[in-house]
């Protein structure tokens, strides 16, 4: 399975990521990842990781431009995209 993900705004800065390919085997995990799961997995990668995808951060997550909750289905060759909250004024 391969996704391209896509980082915006604090995370895009904090993580020192605006995009990734990302190549996953085709397992049970790859079969059923979802967003969450997607978080999840990278936030393995390190404690920043670990802050900024699963921490207090309330991040949101799109596929293929459309966004969705973190239970939504990541199908092989989607565009994922993560947002950290949003303040305007």
């Amino acid at each position: 399975m391969k996704i391209k993900i896509l980082y915006f705004a604090r995370l895009k800065e904090t993580l020192k990521f605006s995009t990734e390919d990302l190549e996953l085997q085709d397992d049970e995990f790859a079969r059923t990842l979802t967003i969450l799961k997607l978080k999840a997995y990278l936030a393995k990668r390190n404690d920043t990781w670990q802050q900024m995808l699963m921490g207090k951060l309330k991040v949101r997550g799109a596929i293929n431009h459309e966004l969705v909750d973190d239970n939504a289905t990541i199908a092989d060759g989607d565009e994922v995209a993560f947002f950290p909250p949003v303040t305007g004024g």
